[in-house]
């Protein structure tokens, strides 16, 4: 069965979505997000209140942080199935997912090393927790390099039956312009576009998941159709 990794790696999304979701409810910093506004102080006691919680929350996203990346591989692979000229856009959504894996994992490792030694001055947890939620909501480029790429290959695929309909083409455009604003977390300690936020954090979290969700019945249907085209059970 020539799908058979496929449909294997592909599954493993939800499980790897649900998990997640278990870890970012025990680190109760994420629901709701801690404000950026925070003085030190109260930082440091947030996390020495609840060192226990985020660590055991930082090891399960840890563990399983990067376990999308088999989901974004199916992706890939069923973008080389495509009639494009080359396939330097599938190239360019496998870095551009590798990428954003790392930066997950270095959100990870700062907010654990701010609950790993809660005696710690405030300032210095206070900084360990701004790099955390920095890195995880600020570098959005990958995220939309991800998107534009998939798009312009769903564009230009010339087959007859392409491998992905062309709505999601235009789907993931709007997604990458509503993750977007995750950059000026950058800039903003407050408002809509702080990493608490509106659009940095609510309308972008809620879009992303929503897009796997997305995808999922998308790649499920095209790897359908590439068993069916190679005459093996789906």
């Amino acid at each position: 069965m020539r799908t058979k990794d496929q449909t294997i790696s592909l599954w493993l999304a939800p499980v790897t979505a649900a998990v997640l979701l278990l870890a970012f409810c025990l680190f109760r910093g994420f629901l709701p997000p801690l404000s950026p506004a925070m003085s030190a102080e109260a930082v440091a006691s947030f996390y020495k209140e609840n060192a226990g919680w985020i660590r055991l929350s930082m090891v399960i996203m840890n563990l399983w942080g990067i376990m999308l990346i088999p989901f974004y591989m199916v992706i890939v692979i069923q973008m080389k199935r495509m009639a494009t000229p080359s396939h330097v856009f599938a190239y360019a959504y496998l870095g551009a997912a590798s990428g954003g894996g790392a930066l997950l994992a270095l959100a990870n490792l700062f907010w654990l090393m701010a609950a790993f030694r809660p005696d710690r001055g405030a300032e210095l947890i206070q900084l360990l927790n701004d790099l955390g939620w920095m890195t995880f909501t600020a570098p959005i480029g990958m995220i939309v390099a991800q998107n534009v790429t998939l798009a312009l290959a769903i564009l230009m695929d010339a087959r007859p039956q392409p491998v992905f309909p062309r709505w999601v083409a235009h789907y993931s455009i709007v997604t990458g312009i509503l993750i977007a604003p995750g950059a000026l977390a950058m800039v903003y300690q407050s408002g809509p576009f702080a990493w608490d936020g509106l659009f940095a954090f609510w309308i972008r979290n809620s879009a992303f998941a929503l897009y796997i969700a997305v995808m999922f019945f998308v790649v499920r249907a095209a790897i359908r159709q590439q068993a069916v085209e190679e005459g093996v059970p789906a």
